[in-house]
């Protein structure tokens, strides 16, 4: 088990970590930062959410920042407005110890553009974006990209499902002299190899995580046979059941999420829905309440649920099986972070046994049944 220090990171940087309750390196940490912070290379990583990447490539990004130069040394872009904020609050926080400052500014849609313009005009090193709203900034001459020297794309995959691909592209043909790329990826599917192929080094670095195992090994899979209509008098049991436990329920969709939520809300449950029509104050809020466990569980579709990460979680329920595996992976990725434990249960009607045969083979996973 290496440490910190021997991974090469400066002493201030490993203060601030402490500070954190983060004193043991991850398996990625440990596998890619000596190579960044020693080589300038193009970088791929395959590793899930959860496993410690903010600071497998956050760590050397903020090495590689001259204080002295106040243009955009490094750009991190990452798909939803969660995952944005939170990858920059880790920095600012990394960063408690050094001497001097390295300025980070976090650009998103559902925030004023102006603000965020003017915001750019202070001197920054590191800009933390989404796809689309980083193109138009940078389209307006808002934002300068041309210094860049490291681009970092996190969740790659899960920027493409969501429809960044053009807005990708884009980004991805300035400067592409001058910079070394690093991307980090649950899953590989060709769309992101064309990217590789395309924009990165054929002599790019890769690391794979935990290969054998698609989903993280701290979670338990499990399944409950019902029929649509007990669907909700089991969600209700189960809940009974884990009164002082959180979780997130999975809906395929926006409008099942928000009469689920309802149904249960009815029932007495501290529950909330996260869809993709609601406005963004109203996303913010509902996260609010999640994060500070004053409310317990989530109803949430696929796209919502994108980029949350909330610590001790302890379930992830399926209303129905996604219909993609990667989502599978995605969802029960939610809980079991952060080396903890988690369950991941689906409620299965009986035409559906063949795709939980299905999803075992796929991403090498044993389910267990549950009756109530």
């Amino acid at each position: 088990m290496a440490t910190f220090s021997e991974l090469g990171i400066h002493k201030s940087y490993i203060k601030g970590l402490k500070e954190l309750g983060i004193v043991n390196p991850t398996e990625i940490q440990e596998a890619v930062i000596p190579v960044l912070l020693e080589s300038k290379t193009d970088l791929i990583g395959l590793a899930q959410t959860g496993t410690g990447k903010t600071a497998a490539f956050g760590l050397p990004v903020l090495h590689s920042i001259d204080k002295n130069e106040d243009n955009v040394q490094a750009l991190i872009i990452a798909p939803t407005r969660e995952l944005v904020q939170q990858i920059k609050k880790q920095l600012f926080k990394f960063t408690k110890y050094i001497d001097g400052k390295i300025f980070v500014e976090g650009v998103y849609g559902g925030e004023k553009m102006d603000r965020q313009i003017k915001a750019l005009t202070r001197a920054t090193h590191i800009v933390v974006a989404t796809p689309g709203r980083l193109l138009d900034l940078v389209e307006r001459g808002a934002v300068d990209i041309s210094t860049v020297k490291t681009l970092v794309l996190d969740e790659a995959d899960e920027m493409l499902s969501m429809g960044f691909k053009e807005d990708l592209n884009k980004i991805l043909k300035y400067n592409t002299t001058k910079r070394n790329t690093w991307l980090f990826s649950a899953t590989m599917p060709e769309e992101i190899q064309r990217i590789i192929k395309t924009y990165m080094s054929p002599d790019a670095v890769r690391v794979e995580v935990n290969k054998n195992t698609l989903v993280n090994a701290n979670i338990s899979h499990h399944y409950i046979q019902t029929n649509i209509k007990d669907k909700l008098n089991m969600i209700i049991r189960i809940l009974e059941k884990r009164q002082d436990e959180r979780g997130i329920i999975f809906c395929r969709t926006k409008a099942g999420t928000k009469n689920l939520a309802q149904q249960l809300q009815h029932e007495g449950f501290s529950v909330a829905a996260l869809e993709g029509d609601m406005q963004q104050k109203e996303r913010d809020k509902v996260m609010r309440a999640f994060k500070n466990e004053s409310l317990q569980v989530l109803i949430s579709t696929d796209v919502s649920a994108r980029g949350i990460d909330v610590n001790n979680l302890a379930f992830v329920l399926h209303h129905q099986l996604p219909e993609h595996l990667d989502y599978y992976t995605h969802r029960s990725g939610r809980t079991a972070r952060a080396g903890k434990t988690g369950q991941s249960i689906a409620l299965i009607i009986p035409r559906e046994m063949q795709k939980v045969i299905e999803t075992q083979k796929a991403l090498g996973i044993v389910f267990s049944e549950i009756t109530l």
